[in-house]
């Protein structure tokens, strides 16, 4: 069978994840439609179009890593064994720029605000925000601030259950891949290298620009 499968022009792959809750047509026509006209737009209005995401890291679920030793000699980490977390909200341009905040407490729609006014202010000129269909994204109060700041900042929700459309989940995997929260002592010490990674990855605008090349979200360059 393998033999017939090459023949043929078949090669064994790891396949793709994706949620079984996802919409062909939703996605679709996001793809088609609405994101080429949200671009569209932004290029018109002169506007900063970046690509939004939250994510935590937990002391008790992140992996340590690997490690060189001997053969047969297993390396021992030694990790805290208390449970704690920090939040991240961070936002990625095309161009490379990245911004971010790390936060110990929830993900409101307070924090979220705070965000977006911040981004625009350091962005000096309107942006278009795009990000996933999260609770905070969609509540009422968040809605209101947007009515109030239409001039500075628009928001636009991705298809549901769709995360590998949004470059900023890419960010996302370097910052688990390179920020080890097991080996974190405090909430305090997690935080300090979460802002030490993402500092260091505002200085290599390359990276951020590269991530914008991934397959799955090659759609938003072309």
């Amino acid at each position: 069978m393998g033999k017939w499968l090459r023949r043929h022009g078949f090669t064994p792959q790891r396949p793709d994840r994706r949620s079984s809750r996802q919409k062909d047509d939703e996605v679709g026509r996001w793809l088609q439609q609405e994101y080429p006209a949200i671009r569209a737009r932004a290029s018109e209005e002169r506007a900063e179009l970046v690509w939004a995401d939250q994510r935590g890291l937990r002391s008790d679920t992140a992996p340590p890593g690997r490690s060189w030793a001997p053969a047969g000699q297993t390396p021992l980490v030694r990790v805290n064994g208390r449970r704690f977390r920090v939040n991240v909200m961070s936002a990625v341009a095309s161009r490379g720029a990245l911004w971010f905040t790390v936060f110990p407490g929830k993900f409101t729609s307070q924090v979220f605000c705070a965000f977006l006014d911040r981004l625009a202010r350091h962005a000096g000129r309107k942006v278009h925000v795009i990000a996933d269909r999260h609770p905070v994204h969609r509540s009422r109060a968040v809605r209101a601030w947007l009515a109030e700041n239409a001039e500075r900042v628009e928001l636009h929700l991705m298809p549901g259950c769709s995360p590998e459309l949004n470059p900023g989940e890419l960010l996302n995997a370097d910052l688990k891949h390179h920020v080890h929260a097991a080996r974190a002592t405090s909430a305090d010490d997690l935080a300090h290298e979460t802002r030490r990674f993402l500092r260091r990855r505002q200085k290599q605008p390359h990276i951020i620009c590269g991530n914008f090349a991934a397959r799955h979200v090659r759609y938003t360059i072309q």
